[in-house]
């Protein structure tokens, strides 16, 4: 099967210097180049504040890409820089230095896309990409529509002969009120189908592949209900602090910054509906159904806490106020967990707990179905003192893969029974190539496929989902529970699901 060749275009870097495009998106770029994705009819403009030639800009790429070379600690570790591959795309490169709120710069960025699609051949083809801080979102969106930057051009016989699309990063709003104005704002310059908003989770083989584990395979949708399973863990856990993102995470926060992007991505993918197809009309259909069926999630459904000093993987951490740019009295909090309810007939009655954390025990995202417990009368007259449940792991990160544990008869004279495992791991079957989780949305944006972006309705019901959480917490006075660095979370957080039938977290435990 053969990758879908990509449209000529113009990608323009709205914040070409910052960490973004520094860390993510331009490797995402040259691994596009180097496996000859990118159309050869392909140029780069980068725009930012700093004043420096185009000559400097690159070589800070390039310098910042031979940091990833043999480090295994960086986020995109590779063994040596494919030298043809980088003179390629440097050569597509060019810098413009410029504020984003002034209609000077979208007049000169304007002229720069008119000399770069001449000499490139770009069908007139441009892609924005906004990799700056949130509250510049609409400014920028507004100025490229007043300067007529974001007009797609009909054919003669009606149909798109150029487009212009923008991808905007998450935060897609604070709430649900600055989520509808920011949406409202964007409509005003782009259509819909102009909008690309990225959450690069999406953009993980894992994460798409609970698509196929479910249809693709027959053994397993007969199950995925609630006459089946009992309940669906989800969890995603980070050894890591805030690190130098104090500002941003005290105007942020965990339940903003993870559960209506990544926890709801991975939720709408285990418990969606079947679609008719996999194009993008039909996937986000039925994700924003799902999303409709979900009633909005009631504060005694939430546990918040915030971190405190600990040991983390052997190593001693200062606690969550100690961090720099944080408020010695903060309540920021940098752990959530919540139950959530979806009102369907498929998953009516199903609680499905989610919770996400920094400065936890292990490093881990995963989905864990829990299956309801076969019958024990069988067992009554035998050493089998009770039945495990049945669990299927869906392994996100950084072991990706899946698990499923069952129960076998120990060897020996008595019926005596044991929880054993059975594991899949992507990296036994397949040969492992360097991914920040972009290259495969940047690919999608300039085929024009919005299959993994989210929809402004979606947008706005994710939010709708989490505002009680929100109010509840801001008229909150009371001190947010502290839990100690390295361990499993606050102790409330056990109390939400041994609240219901006596459930239990799974163990946070490291990767093999």
């Amino acid at each position: 099967m053969t990758i879908t060749p990509a449209d000529p275009c113009v990608m323009v870097i709205f914040g070409a210097t910052g960490d973004l495009t520094l860390r993510l998106v331009m490797p995402a770029l040259y691994n596009l180049a180097r496996t000859k994705v990118l159309p050869e009819n392909f140029a780069l403009i980068g725009i930012a504040r700093a004043e420096q030639a185009t000559e400097a800009w690159r070589a800070s790429l390039h310098d910042r890409l031979q940091s990833f070379v043999g480090n295994p600690a960086a986020s995109f570790n590779i063994e040596s820089i494919d030298q043809p591959a980088w003179d390629w795309l440097a050569g597509r490169m060019r810098y413009i230095a410029g504020d984003l709120t002034q209609p000077e710069l979208y007049g000169r960025l304007g002229a720069a896309l008119t000399e770069t699609d001449a000499a490139r051949h770009c069908a007139g083809n441009v892609l924005y990409y906004l990799a700056v801080e949130d509250r510049l979102f609409d400014a920028v969106v507004e100025q490229l529509g007043a300067a007529g930057l974001t007009l797609q051009k009909p054919a003669p016989d009606g149909a798109l002969s150029a487009w212009r699309r923008v991808v905007i990063e998450k935060p897609f709003g604070h709430d649900l009120e600055s989520s509808r104005a920011l949406n409202h704002k964007l409509l005003l310059s782009l259509a819909e189908e102009q909008i690309f908003r990225i959450d690069h989770f999406l953009g993980k083989d894992t994460v798409q592949n609970i698509l196929a584990l479910r249809f693709a395979n027959g053994l397993f949708e007969p199950i995925w209900n609630r006459d089946r399973i009992d309940h669906v863990q989800i969890t995603v856990a980070e050894t890591e602090g805030v690190g130098q993102r104090g500002s941003f995470y005290e105007a942020t926060g965990a339940l903003r910054d993870m559960i209506p992007n990544h926890i709801f991505t991975l939720l709408s993918m285990v418990a969606m509906e079947p679609p008719v197809g996999f194009g993008a009309t039909a996937i986000r259909a039925k994700k924003a159904d799902l999303f409709t069926a979900m009633p909005a999630i009631d504060p005694s459904h939430a546990v918040r806490g915030q971190y405190a000093a600990g040991t983390v993987l052997g190593k001693a951490v200062q606690g969550y106020r100690q961090e720099a740019k944080i408020a010695a009295d903060s309540s920021v909090e940098t752990f959530v967990a919540v139950r959530i309810e979806i009102n369907n007939w498929r998953w009516a009655g199903v609680p499905f707990y989610a919770r996400t954390g920094k400065r936890l025990a292990a490093m881990t995202s995963e989905v864990a179905i829990c299956f309801k417990q076969a019958p024990y009368a069988a067992f009554q007259d035998t050493p089998v003192a009770c039945l495990q449940p049945n669990w299927l792991v869906l392994h996100i990160a950084p072991d990706q893969g899946l698990s499923l544990q069952f129960e076998v008869k120990r060897p020996g004279q008595l019926m005596d029974l044991a929880a054993v495992k059975m594991e899949f791991h992507y990296d036994d079957w397949f040969a492992k190539a360097p991914n920040t989780g972009y290259e495969t949305l940047l690919h999608d944006v300039m085929c024009g496929d919005q299959t993994l972006f989210m929809r402004a309705d979606m947008v706005e019901q994710s939010w709708r989902l989490v505002q009680p959480l929100l109010d509840s917490w801001a008229a909150d006075s009371t001190a947010i529970p502290l839990y100690e660095a390295g361990s499993d979370g606050p102790g409330p957080a056990d109390d939400l699901l041994a609240g219901d039938a006596g459930r239990r977290w799974r163990k946070l435990a490291p990767a093999r």
